[in-house]
């Protein structure tokens, strides 16, 4: 029975990482995307020729992008540090006895 009110999508409940499969999808998009922007910036740099230091400009910035996409698409997310359950004895301080102080 679903009333107007109650909304069907699924709720997340857990703090669960994205699965390996989808952090991988992530990545290789995040590669291609890298390697698909050095082409146009040789393309650039050969109708700036003209132009020296605007061509050398784009040269320089395609140099490091395959490092730059290779570091990247290897790079995986950091886990998480999980607080573990330990079980803590509760301190009790020592009872006072009257002690009786003699100055001599």
């Amino acid at each position: 029975m679903s009333s107007p009110d109650r909304n069907d999508t699924p709720v997340l409940i857990t703090e669960a990482a994205p699965s390996y499969e989808q952090q991988h999808a992530a990545r290789r998009r995040k590669y291609a995307i890298m390697m698909s922007l050095r082409f146009p910036c040789l393309i650039l740099a050969a109708l700036f020729a003209q132009t020296w230091w605007l061509a050398l400009f784009f040269i320089v910035l395609s140099v490091p992008l395959p490092w730059m996409a290779v570091l990247i698409a290897n790079d995986r997310p950091p886990r998480k540090t999980e607080k573990a359950n330990r079980y803590e004895v509760e301190r009790r301080a020592i009872t006072q006895k009257s002690t009786t102080v003699i100055d001599g």
